[in-house]
């Protein structure tokens, strides 16, 4: 009788040891999951790209003001401006502020301006360009005249992103229609692969972007970005890149045209 008790007494004890055991070990495991989760949460974030800044910003920022003013002052022109549902199309937006011409008969014209295409994240940085080229028909006078264009598909894309394209000749042009909305526009107009607009300042009878020339501006993309960057390179890149200084010519077109790149 004895030994069944001093056995039962033996057994009760080396159960409460196991199971103590199981326990502490079952505690001892928890904290290490947390661990592991503390860890997971903590991950490094990505590091932000660094910006781009050439040695002098001073006619990149004019350039981009004064084209993101033609492009505030002419869609706030009420029923008259570049139809919205139209630039909400556009892959990419370029604006020629006071394009000089001269001439009776056979004139000239030439140019300095600002273009941002559309990249997944907005805008791009803005790229400088220069326009070329005569014009032939009734023109009197001096003329300053400003120029917005709109490229329409990848076609129009890849002759922006050339080193040069002739208006009418690689990149078809067509006037673009005016209003709040596109509705009205031909198919011929349409199939373009740029939409031109233009706002004269003076006396002018007439005049014709086709024959115009245009090609990347080095001397502003250099002194804005640095030696080496291209249009190409510029307009691939996200605003948030550019000095703050020219951002002013994507954010003009992010207020009227939001949509990203496909």
């Amino acid at each position: 009788m004895r030994n069944s008790r001093f056995i039962f007494l033996v057994f009760s004890v080396v159960s409460v040891v196991i199971l103590a055991a199981l326990a502490a070990n079952s505690q001892t495991k928890k904290p290490k999951s947390k661990a592991k989760t503390t860890r997971a949460a903590a991950a490094p974030t990505p590091t932000p790209e660094p910006p781009i800044r050439g040695p002098n910003t001073t006619e990149g920022a004019s350039q981009a003001s004064k084209s993101s003013q033609v492009l505030r002052e002419i869609m706030g022109t009420r029923d008259k401006g570049i139809p919205r549902d139209l630039l909400d199309k556009a892959e990419c937006v370029m604006v020629f502020p006071k394009v000089l011409k001269a001439g009776f008969i056979v004139g000239g014209q030439r140019g300095r301006g600002v273009a941002s295409c559309r990249t997944r994240s907005g805008w791009s940085a803005p790229a400088y360009f220069e326009m070329k080229g005569g014009s032939v028909g009734f023109q009197i006078g001096g003329q300053s005249t400003d120029f917005v264009l709109l490229i329409m598909n990848e076609s129009g894309m890849k002759n922006l992103l050339s080193d040069r394209f002739e208006l009418g000749g690689e990149a078809s042009v067509a006037a673009g229609p005016v209003g709040r909305t596109a509705a009205a526009s031909t198919d011929a107009k349409m199939d373009a692969e740029i939409l031109s607009y233009s706002r004269s300042r003076g006396l002018f009878g007439g005049v014709s972007l086709k024959g115009s020339v245009i090609s990347p501006d080095k001397s502003d993309m250099e002194g804005t970005y640095g030696e080496g960057m291209t249009a190409e390179l510029i307009l691939r890149t996200n605003k948030s890149r550019a000095p703050s200084e020219v951002r002013v010519f994507p954010n003009a077109l992010s207020r009227y045209a939001s949509r990203t790149a496909k």
